[in-house]
């Protein structure tokens, strides 16, 4: 049997995950010769607006967990409400740049995080448009040509997000935690944007339970039945990039050492859009997540076998 199949995308939420951590990301993985896909917040680092979740059922056991003020620091925390949120793109710019002179694959998270994470479904589909039409543009000024992917900030999708991604042509789109690419339907919509969901926890939804060892995540997260299937792994440019650092590292080398291929999502989605009538449809549905607050987009039922 083909060895497991992993790719790396990173989200990177905020001003000093951009600055701090996706330089440390860059050339951890350029030194132990890995590829990953780097998705970028390119607005205003609203981050301190995210207290409006304390009210969603698990936020306060989420923050418990992960320690968010050492995580994010707290003039992070501040952006946004008693500071203003810093433009990303802008004082960044040469950090993004650089991600992908290092060879590595860059696309489109957000415009505003926070705006997005909270308010996508408040929104009308031109609205969204709007919304993505900002990143899309800021992306553009920062690399000089048009992002081919994106990832939505919190896992938040639905039919409006996928009729911006169709208009705006991307390769793909990893927006969604399920099992395997599919293309999206909402309802008796149906979208030509291949998605690539997540497919493993994420290590801010495992921290600081008793039942995940720090110790033992690395093999609970390579335990995987289905050796040659494809896992994605998502990290954070705040976590892995910063305190998590040289747990990312080791995590790298333990998957080496059981044989794991790490792959590039460009070329898998390259490969399955070759092969479109191959790829099933499925609905993009909303559900909970262990280890997460509120609720995602998530992988529903297959609903025929080929896309049209």
């Amino acid at each position: 049997m083909s060895a497991q199949r992993l790719a790396i995308k990173i989200d990177v939420d905020t001003d000093r995950g951009t600055r701090e951590g996706v330089p440390a990301l860059r050339d951890l993985l350029q030194k132990k010769g890995v590829p990953a896909t780097f998705l970028f917040s390119l607005g205003p680092d609203n981050t301190g607006r995210a207290i409006r979740r304390i009210f969603r059922p698990g936020f306060f056991r989420k923050v418990s967990r992960t320690s968010v003020v050492s995580v994010y620091g707290l003039r992070t925390l501040m952006n946004g409400v008693l500071l203003p949120g810093p433009d990303i793109a802008r004082r960044n710019a040469a950090v993004m740049r650089s991600v992908a002179e290092a060879g590595f694959e860059t696309g489109i998270h957000c415009w505003d995080h926070v705006f997005w994470q909270d308010r996508l479904f408040a929104l009308s589909e031109v609205r969204v448009l709007e919304e993505f039409g900002k990143a899309r543009r800021a992306y553009e000024e920062v690399f000089g040509m048009p992002a081919r992917t994106a990832g939505a900030a919190g896992w938040q999708a639905n039919a409006a997000s996928l009729a911006a991604y169709d208009a705006a042509g991307l390769d793909y789109a990893t927006d969604v935690r399920g099992g395997a690419p599919f293309f999206p339907a909402v309802g008796a919509r149906r979208f030509k944007t291949l998605q690539i969901p997540t497919t493993l926890p994420t290590l801010d939804e495992l921290m600081g339970r008793p039942e995940y060892p720090l110790a033992k995540l690395a093999d609970m997260l390579l335990a995987r039945p289905e050796p040659g299937k494809l896992d994605v792994f998502t990290i954070h440019a705040e976590i892995e990039g910063m305190s998590m650092l040289d747990w990312f590292g080791q995590f790298i080398d333990r998957a080496k050492e059981r044989g794991v291929a790490f792959v590039s999502l460009a070329d898998e989605a390259a490969a399955l859009n070759a092969r479109r009538d191959a790829v099933p449809v499925a609905s993009l549905d909303q559900g909970e997540v262990d280890g997460r607050s509120g609720t995602l987009a998530v992988q529903g039922a297959r609903i025929e076998e080929r896309a049209a």
